[in-house]
């Protein structure tokens, strides 16, 4: 009986630390320009380690990100966005990636 009492409390908070893992929601102003943009940033980001959930607002620009912080961090998805092709807070859009988006997705000038 003493073993149950001792057991049981451990079994509690073991099994309330799983299911309660810590998320985080982080803000980034992006360079995106319509939706196919949001669909783009939306589906690529939602594979990213540790996203959870994305939504990006047109009218601000600014997407939205659910995230568990055991798995990733702010850092690494503001460039996950940069390698999609989209400028993140102070990071500039990889090249690359920004040069396979269509013209529709690309900023004034740089298209």
């Amino acid at each position: 009986m003493n073993k149950i009492k001792i057991i049981v409390p451990i079994l509690i908070l073991f099994c309330s630390s799983i299911i309660c893992a810590q998320s985080d929601t982080l803000r980034v102003q992006t360079s995106a320009e319509c939706g196919t943009c949001k669909k783009k940033l939306e589906k690529e980001l939602v594979f990213e380690k540790g996203v959870k959930s994305v939504n990006l607002n047109l009218d601000t620009k600014v997407v939205t990100v659910v995230y568990a912080e055991e798995k990733t961090n702010a850092d690494k998805i503001r460039m996950a966005i940069s390698k999609i092709g989209y400028d993140a807070d102070s990071i500039p859009a990889d090249k690359k990636a920004y040069n396979r988006l269509p013209d529709c997705c690309k900023k004034d000038g740089m298209k």
